[in-house]
């Protein structure tokens, strides 16, 4: 359980924050620029909610639901694995998680037309915010990557998978909001050549 009843506590004047664990890191450390990032996305999904929270249809709550997950995912990377388990269970991103988006993605994606482009970012409000939302999530997922191939740094493969999922997601839902993809704007090559 979380209590916060003092906002600010100083101790990250120096530049180094601390991880679940206690251990302190600096502020640009990977792990803590892949959690940041995380936490980035998940301010674009309350941006996106905005939009959404008064649409019908399953999209809103899907999308609430990612946002808690995202938390979880944030407070995964920010425990790393040690070689002396902490005196606590560590929040992890395990299968269901993984597999609930799948479904929710075939869930939204059973009505779509298939493509034949590339979509452009944009059409309706809400479509160019889950873009957004979505280019944030994948820069999350090569921030992740990029820390499970250091040496000494370990990232859970289901956390991985999920940051995956959470952009196809958010790709599939933008087609939704686009009238199921009727206002889609479409990427025509060499256009404006």
């Amino acid at each position: 359980m979380v209590v916060l009843n003092k906002i600010y506590t100083k101790t990250g004047d120096d530049g180094t924050t601390a991880l679940g664990t206690g251990e302190r890191r600096l502020k640009y450390d990977p792990r803590v620029a892949a959690y940041g990032t995380v936490d980035e996305a998940n301010a674009c999904l309350g941006m996106v909610r905005i939009h959404t929270g008064a649409m019908e249809g399953p999209v809103d709550g899907m999308i609430a639901r990612i946002q808690n997950d995202m938390f979880d995912l944030g407070a995964d990377l920010a425990t790393p694995e040690t070689e002396t388990p902490p005196e606590y269970e560590p929040l992890r991103i395990v299968e269901s998680q993984v597999k609930r988006i799948e479904a929710d993605i075939d869930t939204l994606n059973r009505d779509l037309s298939p493509l034949r482009s590339f979509v452009l970012p944009g059409g309706s409000p809400a479509a160019a915010a889950l873009h957004l939302a979505r280019t944030v999530s994948r820069r999350a997922e090569r921030l992740m990557v990029e820390l499970a191939e250091l040496p000494g740094e370990h990232v859970n493969p289901e956390a991985l998978k999920y940051i995956n999922r959470v952009s196809d997601f958010l790709f599939v839902a933008a087609r939704v909001v686009n009238d199921n993809g009727a206002r889609d704007v479409l990427w025509t090559p060499g256009e404006n050549r």
